[in-house]
């Protein structure tokens, strides 16, 4: 992993890039070709008619954003992360820092409820909200990762999916509130000055559902190395293969860096769900995605192991790398 620049980032200013928008009420056929297209090419879709109710988003909007908007003194009874809790610039346990603050929550009911009780003033209305959230993502998710396998021919198409639906799965939710950019002057037009927000790293897990308000940040390292923006979108989730997908894919997919930045004067806050197997889960390459042309990249391994060696780096640091067959 790569600990963030003490001073801020000064580029010229990038075109941003425009992912595939894919509409998940339309042919399923079709749309499972369209996904599994996007997640070889770039890593990275947006989902529309993703099924998520805009109450469900609201109320979670408005439990972020009412905490994160309380006095420093009040938030830091929900911290340190260790790891779930309230963070703020530091990041894990390796180093790296970064002009966030989030809250880290695991999935599962009832730490949710635990820990909303250092969170909110209403706990209950909390992880109401929050466990709503996260079921709506979870569905959405699940129902991605079926159209993946289908996609890709994989003969059980709840293969994938059965990993986030178990009971003992790993998944995460986060919320992440960047703050405006430090600089009291905007830079020259051709110019881009700010600010790490997350340094650039690779999901560990198996996929991403992203959302944020519409503020840019979000950047993903495309051919050459090249950082380019993706452009906000608050009617369409954002969705990224991890490093557990492109394992399991046989690096058909790509588990693709991406880092945030601070925006100019605007505050940016991000709601992620990241979808984790059980920590003894056995991940392994399907048969169907092994062929002549394509052997098998990666040796089998479970969540727990591939968990363990993804948090002693550092965030900028490969992993998958170490599981190669």
């Amino acid at each position: 992993m790569v600990v963030a620049p003490p001073n801020p980032v000064r580029s010229e200013k990038p075109e941003p890039i425009e992912l595939p928008v894919i509409d998940l009420s339309a042919d399923r056929s079709e749309v499972s070709k369209l996904i599994v297209k996007a997640c070889e090419q770039y890593g990275f879709f947006k989902a529309v008619h993703h099924g998520v109710s805009d109450d469900v988003i609201a109320a979670m909007e408005e439990e972020g954003l009412g905490f994160f908007t309380k006095p420093v003194c009040e938030k830091q009874r929900a911290g340190p992360a260790g790891p779930f809790g309230y963070g703020i610039k530091s990041i894990g346990f390796n180093g790296d820092s970064g002009e966030v603050e989030y809250l880290l929550l695991h999935t599962n009911p009832s730490s949710i409820s635990q820990l909303s009780h250092t969170i909110s003033d209403d706990p209950k209305k909390f992880s109401s909200a929050v466990s709503g959230y996260i079921e709506a993502v979870k569905r959405l998710a699940c129902e991605i990762l079926d159209l993946m396998a289908e996609g890709l021919g994989v003969h059980d198409p709840s293969l994938l999916s059965n990993m986030i639906r178990d009971v003992d799965s790993d998944s995460m939710f986060r919320l992440n509130r960047y703050p405006p950019s430090s600089f009291h002057t905007p830079p020259p037009p051709h110019r881009a000055t700010t600010e790490i927000g997350f340094g650039e790293h690779t999901d560990p897990q198996m996929l991403t559902i992203l959302r944020s308000n519409d503020v840019g940040g979000l950047q993903i390292c495309v051919a050459g190395g090249t950082w380019v923006p993706v452009t906000p979108d608050p009617t369409a989730f954002c969705i990224n293969v991890g490093d557990v997908l492109q394992a399991m894919t046989n690096g058909r997919f790509m588990s693709v860096r991406h880092r945030a930045l601070t925006n100019g004067f605007k505050y940016r806050m991000s709601m992620a769900y990241f979808g984790a197997p059980p920590p003894r889960a056995w991940l392994s390459v399907p048969p169907e995605l092994v062929t002549p042309h394509r052997p098998l990249l990666y040796r089998p391994f479970n969540w727990a192991e591939y968990k363990k060696a993804s948090y002693s780096l550092r965030l900028g640091d490969s992993r998958l790398q170490l599981f190669l067959k």
